[in-house]
Formats: C-alpha cells, structure tokens, sequence
C-alpha cells in the first residue's frame, strides 16, 4: 500500500484530498507547514509527496528544494500559478509533476498513480550499466546513480529519462518521444518539462573536467547519450 504524504495549510484540502487516497487503497498523513513536511519526510517513508505552492512558513518550492537534498521521493505540486515560468521553476527544484488549482481531486489520484507508476523500480529498462570506464554507473534497481566515484540523488522522473537515453546511446529521441518513453503515455504535461529535466540531469552529473556531458544536444532533434555501455 502506497503512503502519501498532504502538505497544504487548508484543512479541508488535506482532508478532501485524504478522503479521496484512502478510498483508492493509499495509506496518508499530512503536515500544514515546510517545517512540518521537512520533519515527516526525514522520521518517514513516504511513496510520494503532495505539496501546497503556498505556505505559512513559506514556499512550497523551498520545501521541494530542502526535501531534494536527502530525499528523491516523487513530489506533486499544487499551485494557484498557471503559467509555465512557474511549472519550469518548480520542475527546477525538482517536483515531479505540477496541478494547478482549483482542481478536481480525482484528477490527483490520477496523477499520483501515474506518477508511481513511473517511478516503480520493477518498470525500468535496464538493471545496472556502466560508462566511460566507470566514471558513470546506473543502478537500475535501486535508482542510484553515482558519478566519479558519488552518489547522485535523482527524482524518479529524471532517473527514468536517464535510464531511456542510456540504454540507446547514440540514439537521437525528440521531447514528445522521451515524453512518452521516460514519463509515460499517460503524462499531459508540456513536453518542453523534458528540456528542464535534461538541465537538471546535467547539473548533478557534472563530470569531471575536461569531459563531454552525457546528455548532448542535438540542435533542432532531441537530445542524446554520448558514451557507450
């Protein structure tokens, strides 16, 4: 049974929101504030996070970045914010999926459950590979990642994107192919959220210097992997 953790500092959106998981079989809890949400990730274990853009004792999007720096739990976003500035900053930070608000409730059981299927470790493409004579290494198994020799924290959308790219390198995928491939047929987001998972991707697999980035741009195609298994 999945475990979901509701941050938001409206009573009755945790409660209408938890009403909603349990009857589809998800186990809940729920916090009102950052501090509350940031205590519970670390005592708990938790299969996903839904978080509330707006916060007594700030931004949700403080909250999303201090939980990426112990945790790659699946986090959902719930925001009054409907313009993709703000969906891209929050995919930044490293959210997972992103509902604008009001919204209908069943709408984010659906989303939930499509985010979990994505992130199922049984699901991925690969089991375990290794480049550049180990410099990176991909466990598919546990989601772990480590390059140079460190271990990277990815979130489950960005370990799946990785995961598809790596296991065709060379291969050129355009947005909506990664899209469907790494986020599944299901995702409804903007497939331009692919270019902010590469930057992020990019940025924690930063190698050494002197050495090419894993992900490469292939101006007016997609993206591709550069280095072979």
């Amino acid at each position: 049974m999945a475990s979901v953790l509701i941050v938001d500092d409206e009573p009755l959106i945790r409660e209408a929101l938890a009403s909603y998981l349990q009857r589809e079989g998800y186990e809940t809890s729920e916090a009102a504030s950052g501090a509350e949400a940031l205590r519970h990730v670390r005592e708990g274990r938790f299969d996903l996070v839904v978080l509330d853009l707006m916060l007594p004792d700030g931004s949700g999007e403080e909250a999303c970045r201090d939980i990426r720096r112990f945790s790659p739990v699946p986090v959902l976003m719930l925001t009054a914010k409907s313009s993709a500035e703000s969906r891209l900053r929050g995919l930044a930070l490293g959210a997972d999926d992103y509902v604008v608000k009001p919204f209908d409730p069943r709408e984010i059981v659906a989303r939930i459950r499509a985010i979990l299927r994505r992130a199922d470790p049984g699901s991925l493409l690969a089991e375990r590979l290794s480049f550049r004579g180990g410099l990176l290494e991909l466990d598919a198994l546990s989601g772990e990642a480590r390059c140079a020799g460190r271990t990277v924290v990815l979130t489950p959308a960005e370990q799946r994107l990785l995961q598809t790219l790596a296991r065709r390198p060379r291969r050129v995928f355009a947005r909506d192919e990664l899209a469907e491939l790494a986020l599944g047929p299901d995702y409804e987001g903007d497939v331009r959220t692919i270019d902010q998972h590469v930057k992020n991707i990019r940025q924690k697999l930063e190698p050494p210097a002197g050495e090419p980035p894993f992900i490469e741009t292939v101006y007016g195609r997609g993206y591709r992997f550069g280095g072979e298994p």
